[in-house]
């Protein structure tokens, strides 16, 4: 049975609003896991320099922790 031009209409408007409703879900998740990669990447870091001699310890800068986060997000997609 063919559904009328309401009902097809409904199903179309449900449709959209469910792939939306999954875009958005989808980008919320990635930016959750790019966020963790930040958070390894600098605990990696912290730790790879706790462990350090003083004379051999460098600054942890905002560009170090996005290198490694762009590598380790690399790493797991690879």
């Amino acid at each position: 049975m063919a559904l009328t031009a309401e009902q097809q209409s409904q199903v179309d408007i449900s449709n959209a609003i469910e792939n939306n409703r999954a875009s958005n879900l989808s980008a919320q998740e990635a930016k959750r896991a790019k966020l963790e990669m930040v958070r390894m990447a600098k605990d990696i870091l912290v730790e790879n320099r706790r462990t350090q001699a003083a004379a051999d310890a460098v600054d942890i800068t905002a560009s170090a922790v996005t290198a490694l986060a762009t590598d380790l997000t690399a790493f797991v997609e690879g």
